[in-house]
């Protein structure tokens, strides 16, 4: 049975990551916001912020949800969120893209989905028959 939904969440951990490439904020910004457009996804703004002494925290505001990220260069560590809304728009180019570019060599993942719509229809006030945007997984 197919399920509708709003959105798909990829959240994922890398582990053995180029730390040199974790600790540059500019780079990071870069990557995150190129690892939205491999999605398909339509960038709106992205904000990141350099720690001290390590670390970079940041997002990618997309059209389609977001993608964030915080990292560990200390234990060349990743963990990003990759949130996407629609069809047309693949969360996993995203982490494909990441994997590569912050050159993980281990990474964990949970896909879940977001909005279902089953139950937006259950526990709304509201009687919406025709939810727009969702897709079916």
């Amino acid at each position: 049975m197919k399920m509708e939904q709003l959105g798909r969440h990829i959240l994922a951990e890398f582990y053995n990551c180029d730390s040199d490439i974790l600790n540059d904020h500019k780079l990071i910004e870069k990557y995150m916001v190129e690892a939205a457009e491999a999605a398909n996804a339509t960038v709106v703004t992205s904000n990141f912020h350099m720690f001290n002494p390590w670390g970079v925290s940041g997002v990618v505001v997309i059209q389609e949800s977001h993608l964030t990220i915080h990292t560990w260069p200390e234990y060349g560590y990743a963990s990003i969120d990759v949130f996407t809304c629609g069809g047309e728009v693949n969360p996993w180019a995203s982490f494909d893209y990441l994997k590569e570019k912050l050159k993980a060599e281990v990474t964990d993942t949970e896909e879940l989905p977001r909005g279902i719509v089953s139950k937006i229809r259950k526990h709304s006030k509201n009687n919406y028959t025709d939810i727009k945007y969702k897709i079916s997984v």
